[in-house]
């Protein structure tokens, strides 16, 4: 559990909340192309993750033991991340883009070996709960990260104090980004801290083969993994739906905070709140979803999520600075002051509300739905394909926001296509049936 809870704040405060609305507020002067960049990035990553994580999952499975990829892993996403504190306004944008381009690969790579371990360490009966438990406790970690930089770092940019009216820690200047960059490093250490306890206590399994065998035999086995999935029908069609409406909540994850800073103009201190809002949302759904999970199945807990995504993106697309619902419902455009003073950023919270809802048990109970179809010794090379089918098109989506906005010149456009993911990989989910009893239990000592 602990895993999520150091993993979390990178995607929380880097990818959507903090760093990536500053990206493409503050570090250009055209936000239109500044997300289309961001956007980029994020295709570039998810090709490269598609790619090799299954084959990374299948060597797993023939070299035994995770943890040493783990920590190969971590010291990537560490430097990776240290290194955006330089990100500074002005500055050129490849750099970022690259090191966010290395700690992504090293954030999904991470988590396929740590999902893999999953099926051997917890029974078939509890997966769904642990599951969503650890996925709350991750946003959990990414809101405790998120207030810190809000409270006590992230200055206004006009009188430099923090919400809380003190100067930001460490000297911070908010002026040049320094609020905003900080969230590298301090990501970065808050997840060798907090890995530390599933590489002291959480057991690994057995060594098996040499690393240059477990590679040729790894990718040996994921030729008859990819070939067994056509006499598995109902986990190929999980795989493909899951595949489909990911697609469109990495979009969510990715792009929601900077599309909001792009819309309402957000600084650090709006998105971050508007982030821990929908955390402290997010960490009691994915309680409450983890016993639902367990009492009436993984499928449906899905379902219900990836419905109230559905409703809360068109909620957002359809809202304008003076208007919600594609112009049937005009708003006040007054400004009242302070924090979130139009209507129309009222309207957007509300619908981030539902996001909040639902995107932390649409992933843990698609996770706990693999770890209770899976065997444990296949486990390691399905959770590959797994993370595959989470991210072999993911880069549709973006790329498909990146083209509708340059076409189009509107990120409302952009942020539109996000919906045929969604609503594509709910239709085939409807029709996909719950995992039949996990092929190999637990043993009972």
């Amino acid at each position: 559990m602990l895993f999520d809870w150091a993993a979390q704040p990178f995607f929380t405060v880097v990818t959507t909340f903090i760093f990536g609305p500053y990206f493409v507020a503050r570090m250009t002067e055209d936000p239109v192309a500044a997300q289309a960049a961001w956007s980029n990035m994020a295709t570039v990553s998810s090709l490269l993750i598609a790619i090799l994580s299954p084959v990374l999952g299948s060597i797993a499975d023939e070299s035994g033991s995770r943890k040493p990829w783990i920590a190969f892993f971590a010291v990537i996403k560490v430097a990776s991340l240290a290194m955006l504190w330089f990100a500074a306004p002005g500055s050129p944008i490849i750099w970022p883009l690259l090191f966010m381009v290395l700690a992504s690969l090293a954030a999904e790579f991470s988590i396929v070996f740590n999902d893999s371990m999953m099926p051997r360490l917890v029974s078939e009966k509890e997966v769904g709960r642990i599951s969503n438990i650890a996925w709350g406790l991750g946003y959990l970690g990414g809101m405790l990260v998120l207030i810190l930089v809000v409270a006590l770092l992230a200055g206004d940019p006009q009188s430099g104090r923090t919400i809380i009216g003190t100067t930001p820690l460490f000297g911070l200047d908010p002026t040049t980004g320094e609020d905003s960059r900080v969230t590298g490093p301090l990501s970065a250490a808050w997840y060798l801290i907090f890995i530390l306890p599933m590489f002291l206590f959480t057991p690994d399994a057995a060594k098996g083969l040499p690393l240059r065998q477990a590679i040729a035999s790894g990718l040996c086995q994921l030729r008859g993994t990819i070939g067994e999935l056509k006499h598995r029908p109902h986990l190929l069609r999980f795989l493909v739906a899951r595949m489909l409406y990911q697609d469109g909540v990495n979009g969510l994850l990715i792009l929601g905070g900077a599309f909001a800073a792009g819309m309402f103009g957000w600084a650090t201190i709006e998105i971050g709140i508007y982030g821990i809002i929908l955390n402290v949302v997010a960490v009691f759904s994915c309680i409450a979803a983890g016993w639902v999970d367990r009492a009436i199945g993984s499928k449906t807990v899905v379902i219900i999520s990836l419905t109230l995504l559905l409703t809360a993106t068109v909620g957002i697309i359809s809202t304008s600075p003076g208007n919600v619902f594609f112009g049937l419902l005009p708003l006040s455009a007054e400004d009242s002051g302070g924090l979130f003073g139009t209507a129309a950023e009222k309207a957007y919270i509300l619908f981030g509300m539902l996001i909040g809802i639902a995107f932390g048990p649409v992933q843990a109970s698609s996770r706990s739905y693999m770890a209770r179809s899976v065997s444990l010794s296949e486990a390691g090379r399905y959770f590959g394909i797994y993370a595959l089918s989470g991210r072999a098109t993911s880069f549709l989506a973006t790329l498909s926001f990146s083209v509708a906005t340059y076409a189009t010149g509107s990120a409302h456009v952009g942020m539109a296509t996000l919906t045929i993911f969604l609503s594509a990989g709910l239709v085939l989910l409807i029709s996909t049936p719950e995992p039949k009893t996990r092929p190999e239990e637990l043993p009972t000592s």
